[in-house]
């Protein structure tokens, strides 16, 4: 997936989950956040950042932050890529007659992907990375009860003999894992592992990051 009008800039504060202020063309600009998850580690005054500048006059703010430099890491934090550079490298990989259907309703969840085909119905639930700590991934940033829900769908389909599937897109390069993090919370790091034991397979890939782009590049192991 591309972007558009990239405009490089310098983090200065955020005053809440939606909005941060970034130094850009030569101006303090209020920029959206397309991430409200904590991330307390990339966001730090100073940090080299990377803007999409939509100029829509139906639009609040002018830049979206989509990417932050962490040393020599660059990590997209844009939280709707994930799905969508998923979707790009899934759909081309599907076998002869199977549909790729998004936002589909399982139980009391809407999951993200759903692949149709002949062999029956394989549900797909896809969260986003950008929690590094020395070389490794980690997930979540902050406790995620939806997450929870999700993993508990999914091993409810998976013991009704669907096919479900749990995928890390991890939004930066050369991770040598991917792992629950159990100390911002737990809960999610047991139904994962439950889940994974109950049949529901779970993948994790790094992608491939520029200022201006995000593709999915290799398979990365997730420790349980």
């Amino acid at each position: 997936m591309h972007y558009q009008n990239i405009v490089p800039g310098r983090f200065l504060r955020r005053p809440n989950r939606f909005v941060a202020q970034v130094e850009a063309e030569g101006a303090v600009q209020t920029v959206h956040v397309k991430n409200t998850g904590r991330c307390r580690e990339l966001l730090v005054p100073g940090a080299a950042v990377y803007l999409e500048k939509n100029a829509s006059p139906k639009r609040k703010t002018a830049y979206d932050l989509i990417a932050v430099q962490k040393g020599d890491l660059l990590v997209n934090m844009d939280a709707q890529a994930p799905n969508r550079v998923f979707a790009e490298w899934l759909e081309p990989r599907l076998p002869a007659g199977a549909v790729l259907r998004r936002e589909y309703v399982y139980g009391d969840s809407r999951l993200d992907f759903c692949v149709e085909s002949p062999r029956g119905l394989f549900l797909i639930e896809v969260k986003g990375v950008t929690l590094e700590d020395g070389g490794a991934a980690r997930f979540p940033d902050a406790p995620t009860e939806r997450g929870v829900k999700h993993l508990r769908e999914l091993q409810r389909a998976a013991e009704a003999g669907l096919g479900a599937a749990l995928f890390f897109v991890v939004q930066m390069e050369t991770m040598r894992s991917v792992a629950p993090n159990d100390e911002t919370h737990p809960a999610f790091g047991a139904a994962l592992r439950e889940a994974a034991a109950h049949g529901v397979r779970v993948c994790a890939w790094d992608c491939a990051v520029t200022p201006k782009s995000l593709r999915i590049r290799s398979e990365v192991p997730v420790l349980l």
